[in-house]
This record gives structure tokens, C-alpha cells and sequence, in this order.
């Protein structure tokens, strides 16, 4: 195991955010092979320098606690959707099947983005920032940044990142806010119209995005990735 200090946290934080970014702004066809690359590093410096799943948030105690946050984030969907079927923006799968198979992936790639931002980030500038609401702040804003240059998502996702990592100094344990992402996230894939969020895309893809091409239609809810 290698020596803990501030700067090694410092560079695990820029290296892991580095590889991440590399693939968000990386054009499609070397994404495919970025995108394996950058898991790996990500994956290498988290096992390098792992905590235990506790300290990630990955355990039982505070699970019934925190469950409130679950309870907000369906009854924050069900207005969203009550507004959208009023305004009639919203459009979603037809059973309850192409619903799960549609969305089930991005729901597993929520828990993975709220591991990233707590596991991974928030631990490490807990312990360069003296102030922990200043750590919260700072990986908020890393999560942020990450869905440039989308004037929707980035300050959805500010406001999100800080809260979560809020809650998470309160109750460490990640699955509430897993869960939680899940539902705002894919509420917003099918109350908001894909042209006005790119069917949330970030990086390079949003400002690639066409409406019309057929590969950009009615699209699940995911983060840029070799099988989007």
C-alpha cells in the first residue's frame, strides 16, 4: 500500500478526473477504446488506495435512516411527470418491460456516477479540505463540470452533486442516493423534450447532437460510453 499524504490524493483526484474527462470529449470512434482505458485507471486508483466499503458507503447502518431521500426523489418524479403529461412532453416506453429494458442500464450507471462522486472524489477532499462543506463543494463542482456544456444538466448537477455529498457526510451510505439518482435522472429522460437536453448528452457529444439523425432518437438515458 503507498504512503497516504495530501498530494497523493491530489494527484489520484486530477489523474481519475483526467481520464474521465479524456473520454467525455473524445470523439466516438476512439471513445470505444478511451472509454476501457480510462475505467481501468479509475478502477486501479480506487483499488490502490480503497477505504473499505464502509467508508465508500456501501453498508447497512443508516440504510432505513436516509430512506427519506428515496421517498423525495419519487415524490419530486411523480410531480415532474404530472407536469409533463399537462404540458405533453412526456414520452416513455409503452410497457412496463421496454421501460426496464430501457432504463435499466442507466440505473446501474447512476450508482456507479454516485460511488465516483463519494467513493471516489468526495473521500479524497475530505482530506485536502479542512472544511468538509468545502470538500462537498469542490467534488459538486467536478461532478458538475462533467456535463458540460449542457446549460441544463451542469448546475442540475451541481445542485444534485452538493446535496449528495451533503447527505452523505450525514449518513455514509450510498444506496439512497443511488437509488435517488436513478429516479431524478431517468424522470428527466421522459418529462424533457431531447431537444432541448440533448437527450443528455455532455462533452463532445452534446455538441454533436442531432435531432434528426435516427441514432439520436428516443435514446436511453446514459452517459456518453462505447455502447451508447
Amino acid at each position: 500500500m503507498l504512503r497516504r499524504g495530501k498530494a497523493r490524493d491530489l494527484a489520484e483526484i486530477f489523474i481519475a478526473y483526467a481520464l474521465i474527462m479524456m473520454v467525455i470529449w473524445t470523439p466516438r470512434a476512439a471513445q470505444r477504446v478511451l472509454w476501457w482505458v480510462a475505467a481501468a485507471g479509475v478502477a486501479a486508483i480506487i483499488c490502490l488506495s480503497f477505504d473499505g466499503w464502509a467508508a465508500a458507503g456501501m453498508r447497512a447502518a443508516n440504510f432505513w435512516r436516509s430512506s427519506w431521500i428515496v421517498g423525495a426523489a419519487l415524490a419530486l418524479s411523480a410531480a415532474a411527470i404530472l407536469v409533463a403529461a399537462r404540458l405533453g412532453t412526456l414520452h416513455m416506453p409503452r410497457t412496463v418491460l421496454a421501460f426496464v429494458g430501457t432504463y435499466v442500464a442507466y440505473a446501474i450507471w447512476s450508482a456507479v456516477q454516485q460511488f465516483l462522486l463519494q467513493g471516489m472524489f468526495l473521500t479524497r477532499f475530505l482530506r485536502v479540505i479542512p472544511r468538509a462543506w468545502l470538500a462537498a463543494l469542490a467534488a459538486a463542482g467536478l461532478f458538475s463540470a462533467a456535463h458540460l456544456p449542457s446549460p441544463f444538466l451542469a448546475p442540475i448537477t451541481l445542485v444534485w452533486g452538493f446535496a449528495a455529498c451533503l447527505l452523505f457526510l450525514r449518513y455514509r451510505n450510498l444506496y439512497p442516493l443511488a437509488l435517488a439518482h436513478a429516479i431524478l435522472g431517468i424522470t428527466i429522460a421522459i418529462t424533457v423534450p431531447g431537444t432541448f437536453d440533448h437527450n443528455m448528452r455532455v462533452g463532445l457529444g452534446y455538441l454533436t447532437y442531432n435531432s434528426h439523425h435516427p441514432h439520436h432518437r428516443h435514446l436511453p438515458v446514459v452517459q456518453p460510453s462505447p455502447k451508447e
